[in-house]
């Protein structure tokens, strides 16, 4: 299963989630309920952009780049646009979505890999919009992907506490808030308004 169209599609909107953050912001609250802005824009940055680009070689971040304050480089959204392509580029391969990748111990298929990838852009990005109240959009194909991989994994997830239970919506909802709502996230959440 090669997702790399689904995976270019969460990656842009995710570059323009972080392109609309201004340093402003970053003591804002989030979704992500232990995490400002800052935090939440660093984890970004390293596992949808470093570490996806690592993966596609079967390699993992370093410890230097999981501890860096990318928030802190007034550049960090063109650099992030740049690491983001470097990544999609390592991943445009067709053998690369074959095989499986060594996670946390386990081999893991190479495209559950990227697709769990897509997820962690897709709901980190609607977080990071929803914290600095940007309109937040993505292709469906994006957020469908994205949903799969979040309906494979949600409840081992939540043994993790990486998701909150889920959050009740219509049947009928938006694609986009289906998944965020499985994912524990309430899709009309909002900052307090004075935030």
């Amino acid at each position: 299963m090669n997702l790399h169209a689904e995976m270019t599609d969460a990656a842009d909107a995710a570059a323009r989630t972080v392109a609309g953050v201004d340093a402003a912001q970053f003591w804002r609250p989030t979704p992500c309920s232990d995490w400002d802005v800052r935090t939440l824009l660093n984890h970004l940055i390293v596992w949808t952009s470093y570490s996806l680009e690592a993966r596609a070689h079967g390699d993992s971040v370093s410890q230097d780049v999981i501890d860096r304050d990318f928030a802190a480089d007034p550049g960090f959204a063109a650099d992030y646009r740049a690491q983001l392509d470097r990544a999609l580029t390592a991943w445009s391969d067709p053998a690369t979505w074959e095989g499986s990748l060594t996670i946390m111990g386990s081999a893991t298929p190479a495209a559950d890999v990227a697709a769990l990838n897509i997820a962690e852009m897709v709901l980190h990005g609607w977080d990071l919009g929803a914290a600095t109240r940007q309109a937040y959009t993505v292709s469906e194909p994006a957020a469908a992907a994205a949903l799969r991989a979040v309906e494979a994994n949600a409840d081992l997830f939540r043994q993790y506490k990486g998701f909150a239970e889920p959050v009740q919506v219509p049947a009928d909802a938006p694609l986009l808030d289906r998944l965020l709502a499985l994912s524990g996230r309430d899709p009309a959440w909002r900052p307090l308004s004075g935030a």
